[in-house]
């Protein structure tokens, strides 16, 4: 992927219609093998249930980025190294994770952007609970599916449809 998201955000800071969304800086982490990433994305909302994020990555990802709601809760990882594998073998671009996640080294070595508050060692207890595609609200910004979701070393953006 040739983008930046500086470059974004000059191309759009004069745009007062709401279009790009930038996550706030300094919340988080990258944990996987990619640090620049982008795709449309597929929403998953989960609170310490990872069931619906295992049955995404689990699927074709076919360079999307799954955004995961997963209320911040820092309590347990809705991530770990099988689950980054399979979203790297299965063609997922990236993952963002508002919650936690953990097998850290695991994580470095999949071929997958990686984002997340932070990292935890307890694992979830899958229930089969969670909602797919639907719109999220992470820090008071809206995220639907089939927006673009673009990531790199210098944060995390926003906007409806594809660059041209």
């Amino acid at each position: 992927m040739d983008f930046s998201t500086c470059d974004i955000c000059d191309r759009f800071k004069s745009d007062a219609s709401g279009a790009l969304r930038v996550l706030p800086g300094g919340r988080y982490v990258s944990y996987g093998a990619r640090e620049r990433f982008a795709g449309p994305i597929r929403t998953v909302r989960c609170l310490d249930d990872n069931s619906a994020v295992k049955a995404a990555v689990e699927s074709p990802g076919e360079g999307r980025v799954l955004v995961v709601d997963g209320g911040g809760s820092l309590q347990r990882a809705l991530l770990g190294g099988n689950l980054a594998a399979a979203a790297a073998r299965n063609g997922w671009a990236g993952l963002l994770i508002h919650g936690c996640v953990r097998d850290r080294a695991e994580l470095r070595a999949a071929d997958v952007g990686i984002l997340a508050l932070g990292h935890v060692p307890l694992p979830t207890d899958r229930q089969g609970q969670g909602s797919v595609d639907v719109p999220l609200q992470l820090h008071g910004l809206m995220v639907r599916p089939g927006e673009w979701l673009y990531a790199d070393e210098d944060g995390c953006l926003i906007l409806p449809q594809r660059l041209a």
